[in-house]
């Protein structure tokens, strides 16, 4: 997915980075351009703002997505990928995004408009989701940050 690409680009990691690695390089860029470091110009100011602003949403994703996260948060998931129904699900730009009745939101990334619209179609969207989502796309909690390095 272009967006998880483009996190990692900003931050300058592979797809293997660990939370540990995760954590050092947001720290080294958070250092580099935190704003109080750009007292010249109110110009320079803004800009170190906003690429401070692009660094922690970076961080906060891919943090949300490693496979340490998901480990640590896996029994949860499955707890309410198994008994929780859906209570409503969106469809934008590959993104599936599944709230269920117990309070959690799931995202699922790279899942096909042909998937989504046999989702829709199923007679049980939430078996469909049991059998054909919830195993095979990569995920994460939009409703809690469960992982920190």
């Amino acid at each position: 997915m272009k967006k998880i690409v483009d996190y990692r680009k900003l931050l300058g990691v592979t797809k293997d980075a660990d939370l540990q690695e995760l954590k050092t390089v947001y720290r080294g860029l958070m250092k580099a351009w935190h704003p109080d470091k750009f007292q010249d110009s109110n110009e320079s100011k803004l800009a170190a703002e906003d690429k401070s602003k692009s660094i922690i949403e970076a961080y906060h994703f891919l943090v949300s997505i490693a496979p340490e996260t998901r480990a640590q948060s896996f029994a949860d998931y499955t707890l309410t990928t198994t008994t929780a129904a859906m209570a409503d699900f969106e469809y934008k730009s590959q993104i599936l995004t599944v709230s269920f009745t117990d309070g959690n939101t799931y995202e699922y990334f790279d899942v096909p408009k042909a998937v989504y619209i046999k989702l829709i179609n199923a007679d049980s969207p939430g078996r469909f989701a049991r059998r054909h989502i919830f195993g095979t796309y990569l995920y994460r909690s939009t409703s809690k940050l469960v992982a920190s390095a």
